[in-house]
């Protein structure tokens, strides 16, 4: 696999020949940085683990240059934490014996930059080698910049590709901004419940971004499990532990089909929820 970047590489856990190992993801993760594929398509992970006819592989697109970094790692240079972040995805990759996990080694800046097409190449490469029937990857209505960009960057390099190449599904997952918000019956519940040491064992790899100050592992967890009780308010849990996707298949089906065009549709649909409710429940005057 030729990618842009001089330090992008390609780690195969149990050693099988690339284009072999690429080629048996059915299910395939894209985030940004180092720990967003453990956190949010844990459900993928899960699905595949210890499975000889399901294969998780993993893409990370940035290099982790701009971690957030206190403590023991305090005093890294970028170029020393991008070392550690690089040494902790892989370390991942092996104990959830990911069929493949590429490291693409982008700068944030270039994959927020929209004119920036050598992302986008990587990224139709490994998904025309890789076939998968299901990707996960950041949501559109993120607050984080680059988690968009990553978004944006994987929709754009899916419609390079012949129809019949495309997964058959493409699900945007919640991290830098929850999903609670969109209706329940257009809601994609993930049960990624039932793995609590391969969870534990994912979420706890890396330290560099919890012990330098932010117990993403603790919050992964929360969020899994407020989201299996509050789900629905008038029954008993069907679920341990959930995590939510927005169904973002319209997009690969229809390359005409703008994004925003997506996300507003969800967000009317909430407005008009919250409208209805106060109308419904507000004394006449």
């Amino acid at each position: 696999m030729k990618l842009h970047q001089a330090g992008a590489h390609v780690l195969i856990p149990d050693g099988a020949p690339e284009a072999e190992a690429i080629a048996r993801t059915t299910h395939l993760g894209i985030g940004a940085h180092q720990d967003d594929l453990e956190f949010m398509a844990s459900h993928g992970i899960f699905t595949c683990y210890r499975k000889s006819d399901a294969w998780f592989g993993g893409i990370t697109v940035t290099n982790g240059g701009g971690s957030a970094r206190s403590g023991r790692y305090a005093g890294m240079s970028d170029d020393d934490m991008m070392a550690v972040r690089r040494d902790e995805q892989d370390h991942a990759a092996m104990i959830g014996q990911y069929a493949f996990m590429a490291q693409l080694d982008y700068p944030s800046a270039q994959v927020k930059d929209r004119d920036a097409i050598d992302p986008v190449d990587d990224l139709a490469a490994l998904l025309a080698g890789a076939r998968p029937d299901t990707v996960y990857t950041h949501n559109p209505a993120d607050k984080h910049d680059t988690h968009i960009g990553v978004c944006l960057k994987v929709i754009e390099a899916i419609r390079t590709l012949p129809a019949g190449q495309r997964p058959k599904r493409l699900l945007g997952c919640e991290v830098w901004r929850g999903l609670d918000w969109m209706q329940d019956e257009d809601k994609v519940v993930l049960d990624v419940g039932g793995h609590p040491n391969l969870a534990a064992a994912l979420n706890g790899v890396f330290d560099s971004q919890i012990a330098g100050g932010k117990r993403y592992d603790l919050a992964v967890q929360g969020r899994r499990l407020a989201n299996a009780t509050f789900f629905e308010s008038h029954a008993t849990d069907n679920l341990t532990e959930a995590w939510f996707a927005m169904d973002l298949t319209p997009l690969v089906v229809d390359d005409h089909l703008p994004v925003e065009t997506l996300v507003l549709q969800h967000l009317d649909r909430f407005r008009q929820d919250v409208t209805d409710r106060l109308t419904r429940h507000t004394r006449a005057h």
